[in-house]
């Protein structure tokens, strides 16, 4: 898949960690009507880590595998050895079926950021740039790369790491709106993202704080960016990708589920993910995807309680049931 390519659908669901699995990324591509955009959308998988591919650690491995429902899939790595990094890169483009390596230089979790991986790379721009260019050096694919403005509001250097990364030989970019200190609150910088994007001759994705028509409409006015990669929004809302890229191609403006489209696709989501997962890890992990199905809905609350006391597919199925009686 080439750069070219990637961006004719430029509406990205983000790589999510315990979120976007084979499963929901399945789910969301399911839900696309436009036959060129289903084929061609690039979704981003969970965060892999580089360590686990080198030791070969099963947990890991399986977070690798992708199935044709999927594709095209980029595999998001992270690390902080170039080595290794690049290692695990060669490894992930010989199983044969990404379409592209990001790495992860923008995740603010703490117990990613205490191993100096993620968002604490913005700390070293030097190493970050050696590790971009060892895993770009490895792999024939396009490589990307997953930024934040910095470590915190006394440290933004996002353009400094931005022209880093493109002297790398990576081929784009998505740039969160946000510094590591803020995880997720607070609004995303646009103006910031718009600073980079001029700094800069690759593509740059925006990321932050896109939930409707209106907030895609002003992310690619303010940053001029090349394309959006949709995160929070798409949790419970697997929809929203369809929607907003629907509106981008066509300006057509898609109303927003109905309860029972909602409750059908819960069904459908559960099916997945018990099939990839099995029972008693798929109905743990569903929990969660139902309480941000269910917000917003009457008796949402009552939901999310019975929700987390289901132990079983059908006990979940019965809950769901719940919600196209109301």
């Amino acid at each position: 898949m080439t750069v070219a390519e990637i961006f004719k659908t430029p509406i990205f669901l983000a790589p999510m960690a315990g979120v976007t699995d084979t499963a929901f990324r399945i789910l969301v591509r399911e839900l696309i009507g436009d036959d060129f955009a289903r084929k061609n959308l690039l979704m981003f998988s969970e965060m892999v880590s580089a360590a686990g591919v080198q030791y070969r650690n099963e947990k890991t491995l399986a977070m690798l595998e992708t199935v044709a429902a999927e594709r095209p899939t980029a595999i998001q790595i992270f690390g902080s050895d170039p080595t290794i990094c690049a290692a695990a890169a060669a490894y992930v483009e010989q199983l044969g079926s990404a379409a592209v390596i990001d790495f992860n230089a923008g995740c603010p979790a703490p117990k990613i950021v205490k191993n100096g991986d993620g968002s604490a790379l913005m700390k070293n721009p030097a190493l970050l740039e050696k590790i971009l260019s060892a895993v770009k050096k490895s792999v024939s694919l396009p490589v990307s790369v997953k930024i934040r403005l910095g470590v915190d509001a006394a440290h933004i250097n996002a353009v400094e790491v931005a022209r880093r990364a493109e002297s790398a030989g990576v081929d784009f970019m998505t740039v969160h709106g946000r510094t590591r200190e803020q995880f997720y609150s607070g609004s995303a910088d646009w103006d910031a993202i718009a600073a980079i994007k001029a700094a800069v001759t690759i593509p740059v994705i925006a990321n932050g704080d896109v939930r409707d028509f209106d907030s895609l409409d002003k992310i690619f006015s303010v940053t001029q960016a090349d394309g959006v990669m949709i995160g929070r929004a798409a949790q419970g809302n697997p929809w929203i990708i369809n929607r907003l890229l629907k509106y981008f191609l066509t300006g057509e403006k898609l109303p927003p589920p109905a309860v029972d489209e909602r409750a059908n696709v819960m069904r459908r989501h559960l099916s997945k993910i018990i099939h990839y997962k099995g029972e008693r890890v798929g109905v743990r992990e569903m929990r969660s995807h139902a309480a941000w199905y269910t917000k917003g809905l009457p008796g949402g609350a009552e939901l999310r309680n019975a929700f987390n006391r289901a132990e079983t597919v059908d006990d979940f199925t019965e809950v769901i049931n719940l919600i196209d009686r109301r």
